[in-house]
């Protein structure tokens, strides 16, 4: 039987995250995932993520971010829940 509860998260991603592509990876993965919200770079050169969906869906979007694609290096991962969360419908890139 799979969770259907609805949970929200936010992620902060460190490391060379920002020009190689990583924001638009993470809203490919949360689109593939069913999952809502946004993610936006950082002044500080991080890259932020809230996004909300079901707790296996927002896990699996967790572990690909440790990764992220192939020009990017992400040295840390900070994660927490939230207590709402993002509306439902789409995952967009913030400017």
């Amino acid at each position: 039987m799979s969770d259907r509860r609805r949970c929200a998260r936010s992620l902060r991603i460190e490391g060379r995250v920002q020009g190689v592509g990583f924001r638009a990876f993470v809203r490919r993965e949360a689109l593939r995932l069913g999952l809502a919200g946004w993610v936006r770079n950082e002044p500080d050169g991080s890259v932020a993520i809230e996004a909300a969906g079901d707790p296996a869906s927002l896990a699996e979007l967790e572990t690909v971010v440790r990764q992220g694609p192939p020009a990017a290096r992400v040295l840390r991962v900070e994660a927490r829940d939230l207590a709402g969360g993002p509306a439902t419908g789409g995952f967009e890139v913030r400017f």
